[in-house]
């Protein structure tokens, strides 16, 4: 018999296989696609986005901490498909 446990939306994970995992924004460290939480607009994170001692490419400050959703390892996944993987996850999205 074998049992499957599922982790509620607001559990923060980080790694490659947490497809659906909100995350804090400063906390991206791997290349994919992602859905900001507070916008629902896409957000390519490509390698070059990450490599160490790079500067970051976008820093956001604001007054709360902001999430995203990881929906793909692929940071150039089709709109269409975006769409798609986000809504598995019940993410809004607005691209």
């Amino acid at each position: 018999m074998t049992t499957s446990t599922k982790t509620s939306q607001n559990d923060t994970h980080t790694g490659a296989d947490c497809f659906g995992a909100k995350i804090p924004f400063d906390s991206i460290n791997e290349p994919g696609a992602y859905v900001c939480n507070w916008s629902g607009h896409l957000l390519r994170v490509p390698q070059d986005g990450i490599a160490p001692g790079r500067s970051p490419m976008l820093n956001l400050i604001g007054p709360e901490p902001l999430f995203v959703t990881k929906i793909s390892n692929d940071p150039f996944v089709p709109i269409t498909k975006a769409r798609l993987l986000a809504s598995n996850w019940d993410v809004q999205v607005n691209f």
